[in-house]
């Protein structure tokens, strides 16, 4: 059963959208936090590179945590997160002093992906946006927060034949005693997108390992993300459907087809990932219109209450920018519960 956006009513198979999604990823009851955080009941973080709010709003679903700051250099983006978070983002980065940022438990932060982006040139640290990553290591050794998570696209660990990764953990183990990365999937999350991820996550502090997620958890269908009645501006011209279908036969429906750079068509029960700077027409709902952006904010995870502000041109560019909030509320959770490497071994032990 496909939903619009103004549909407030339960699904009788699977429920309201949130709760489907809370389910699928077994977001818990608030609980304590691990013993790596001492006696606190809660904790602060700040949202650099923070888009819309990814990470603000895994933050927000799992409790125990209050943002102190946020910055973008994005306008549109500022708008959208100050409304729906009531918090006014920061602008560029580079001009931010040190002191001006507030101390914070947790620094949390999608840095640019295009210079690494398989949609990009890849230019890395050679392209002015990649060279970002040293602001946000100025602001971690400067302000030393107990931990970070950092997120970016896969590409990141093959550039450069893995040297740029390297060169990025390297500076980040001069200020942490604890560093470590995984390429996580949002189809493993519940999610209907296949989003590849690397995520990097540091402690200031001795750590029995991270735990990092390993089941797969059973994917939202992609019928739950479509609204039942979108609107027609997002359908494509009979000339476009006609070219897709002549070229592409699907086997399931609903599918979302994806045609890649050299032309190729292809068909899932889930999308490809979304980008902000790919064709207009690369991903459509079965061969005949695109999605809208309720529909890719719901394949990025974003919540119901999350409220569009901006127009349907910023928000597919600010949808395909963003973090997949279940990704990084998972991350999120598990650094909320760490526990110091001499507990964690008495714990094994007893």
């Amino acid at each position: 059963m496909s939903r619009s956006k103004a549909d407030t009513t339960d699904n009788p198979l699977f429920g309201r959208f949130d709760d489907l999604l809370k389910t699928a990823l077994h977001v818990p009851a608030e609980t304590g936090l691990g013993n790596f955080w001492g006696d606190r009941k809660k904790l602060t973080f700040a949202d650099f590179f923070c888009g819309i709010g990814g990470f603000h709003a895994a933050a927000k679903e799992l409790g125990h945590l209050e943002c102190v700051f946020a910055c973008d250099i994005d306008e549109d983006c500022r708008t959208t997160y100050a409304h729906n978070f009531k918090l006014k983002p920061e602008s560029d980065i580079r001009r931010i002093a040190v002191e001006n940022i507030p101390d914070h438990d947790i620094l949390c932060a999608g840095f640019p992906c295009q210079p690494f982006s398989i949609i990009g040139d890849r230019g890395g640290f050679a392209d002015a946006r990649g060279t970002l990553f040293f602001d946000l290591a100025r602001i971690l050794e400067a302000k030393r927060p107990q931990a970070f998570v950092l997120e970016n696209v896969k590409q990141l660990v093959s550039h450069n034949k893995g040297k740029t990764l390297q060169r990025i953990l390297e500076i980040l183990r001069n200020f942490y005693s604890f560093v470590d990365f995984r390429v996580l999937n949002a189809l493993h999350f519940g999610l209907p997108q296949k989003r590849e991820r690397v995520l990097i996550v540091g402690f200031n502090g001795e750590i029995e390992g991270f735990p990092w997620p390993t089941r797969r958890l059973p994917m939202i269908p992609l019928s739950e993300i479509l609204e039942e009645k979108p609107d027609k501006k997002h359908f494509v011209s009979d000339r476009i459907k006609r070219a897709r279908q002549v070229a592409h036969k699907a086997k399931i429906t609903p599918s979302i087809w994806h045609e890649n750079k050299a032309g190729n068509i292809s068909s899932h029960p889930f999308s490809c990932a979304l980008r902000a700077g790919a064709s207009y027409n690369y991903l459509l709902v079965d061969g005949k219109r695109r999605l809208t952006p309720r529909e890719m904010l719901r394949l990025q995870g974003f919540p119901e209450w999350f409220e569009i502000v901006s127009s349907a041109a910023q928000a597919r560019k600010q949808a395909g920018n963003s973090v997949p909030v279940p990704i990084v509320k998972a991350i999120l959770e598990r650094v909320l519960h760490v526990r110091r490497a001499e507990a964690a071994r008495n714990v094994a032990a007893a």
